[in-house]
């Protein structure tokens, strides 16, 4: 069996450990901040919980089956909730739309926003179901280091016209939908993975349907309550977790890797290994871990996802707004095109769409008795200058927009901390603070993706900035392919 060390405890490395442990293999975890999860992560304050990064929970199936593995079930870990409705959705003319947790009551409410949309919206959902029966099966079964392994899993050449891959999101919602309202809220399906609905592929029209089907879960206690579930699957299998344990570098020679240097306080410890499986960003691997210019450039053909400004928020009462307020809301920008136009100019929007969690809707231990804690979440450019004025200031634009659609926090404020796309580079060395890794602008964005092995034997790549991508259940995903190439690569 391989001495594998994974460099990064973020949730692809947690579940890659977990499916080599079970496989027999020495595992160890590295990381460098004191809490594993990456993104995955938890703030408190004053009797108020915030999760920080994700704040749903799709394809719960696929953390089961990784649960299952260490002789447990997600159903014991964790109280799990269907959420219903799943988003209520705003827009700037005062309408409102539920997507419910039944399709039949979903295809209702879009009848009752614009007579006539109940049946585009449920041959939205049939085709987005064609889309992901053929994703899973193709996309999502294995390794994608060429379009070769792409074509070789296609059963006919029909599948590649199912998976809608030359149309934008964009392009096909507009072809969907003859209201510019429901244009928008299908274009949303972009911002899953970071990406612009005017570049990415209409592929991304699945995502609507896996909820849909497979519901929007969350767990009481919060999402921190599945990094738990992980972390102590790991441990029941004979994981080594190390936490403030820094890589600084991969040692390798011209063929294969051997370990990783740690720093310590003097010269860096040296960890050997046979496999190294970084779950880390590729620039950073490639550019500081290990240096490889060649490589490098072609990461960099990935565009980097969009990255995100959040306000966490203690807000004292409850809220009144048209329609009450859902667990999760969306209240959209007067205009995708004008926002992601200055998204694209590198700027964050003065018109941005706003994404709000309000766990405590659902789960009273998120907020002292009688109050809310508001997760909102703007679209921004990765990178980019946040200073605290500029931090402030936008901090103030996002919640004077949230005042204007009719829910002025002001006055109820107990406290707001923000995190910008500065912080999220410097916590989890994401270039520019991208949060979902890589994006899936353009047509070729799932082969300029890096690939889950690396150039150099026993280098593996787990992750959102690797295939197949980034969000909980897809960079769960990539723990089962790693394993899967580890295993084929003979590391026995």
């Amino acid at each position: 069996m391989a001495d594998i060390v994974v460099v990064g405890g973020g949730v692809g490395g947690l579940c890659a450990a977990i499916r080599c442990a079970v496989a027999g293999h020495h595992v160890t975890v590295l990381e460098r901040n004191e809490v594993v999860g990456g993104k995955l992560g938890v703030c408190r304050r004053d009797g108020f919980s915030f999760d920080t990064g994700p704040s749903l929970l799709t394809l719960p199936h696929v953390f089961d089956e990784v649960l299952r593995l260490a002789d447990t079930t997600l159903a014991a870990e964790l109280d799990l909730v269907r959420l219903n409705p799943q988003v209520r959705y705003h827009w700037v003319d005062g309408t409102t739309l539920d997507a419910c947790d039944d399709p039949a009551q979903t295809e209702a409410a879009f009848e009752r926003f614009a007579p006539g949309s109940g049946a585009r919206w449920r041959a939205f959902d049939d085709r987005a179901r064609s889309i992901w029966t053929v994703a899973e099966r193709t996309f999502l079964a294995g390794s994608m280091d060429s379009p070769r392994q792409l074509l070789s899993r296609l059963r006919s050449p029909r599948d590649l016209l199912a998976i809608d891959p030359l149309r934008t999101l964009q392009r096909s919602a507009a072809a969907d939908f003859d209201d510019a309202r429901l244009q928008q809220w299908a274009g949303r399906y972009a911002t899953y993975s970071g990406s612009s609905p005017y570049r990415a592929p209409a592929t991304l029209a699945c995502i609507e349907h896996v909820e849909s089907a497979h519901g929007a879960w969350y767990p009481m206690g919060g999402l921190g309550q599945l990094r738990d579930a992980l972390v102590a699957a790991a441990e029941r299998v004979g994981v080594v977790l190390r936490t403030g344990a820094e890589v600084v570098a991969i040692a390798a020679d011209d063929r294969r890797v051997r370990g990783v240097r740690i720093a310590g306080d003097s010269e860096p410890a040296v960890l050997e290994a046979d496999v190294v499986v970084a779950n880390v960003d590729a620039v950073h691997l490639y550019r500081d871990l290990l240096p490889d210019r060649r490589v490098l450039r072609r990461v960099r053909r990935a565009r980097p996802s969009g990255s995100g400004f959040v306000v966490l928020a203690g807000v004292h009462g409850r809220t009144e707004v048209t329609g009450g307020l859902a667990h999760h809301n969306l209240w959209f920008s007067p205009s995708y095109r004008r926002e992601y136009d200055a998204l694209d100019a590198g700027r964050a929007s003065d018109e941005p769409t706003i994404y709000t969690c309000v766990s405590s809707v659902t789960d009273a231990s998120q907020a002292p008795t009688g109050d809310e804690n508001w997760f909102v979440l703007v679209n921004t450019p990765p990178g980019g200058s946040w200073d605290a004025a500029t931090t402030a200031d936008y901090r103030d634009l996002v919640l004077r927009r949230l005042a204007e659609r009719g829910v002025d926090l002001g006055p109820r404020l107990a406290f707001t901390e923000t995190i910008t796309p500065a912080d999220l580079a410097s916590r989890y060395r994401a270039e520019g603070g991208s949060i979902y890794g890589t994006s899936s602008d353009g047509r070729r964005a799932a082969f300029v993706r890096p690939g889950n092995r690396g150039p150099r034997r026993g280098l593996y790549l787990v992750g959102g900035s690797s295939h197949p991508g980034g969000g909980l259940p897809l960079v769960a995903i990539s723990g089962r392919i790693v394993s899967e190439l580890i295993a084929e690569d003979g590391w026995t």
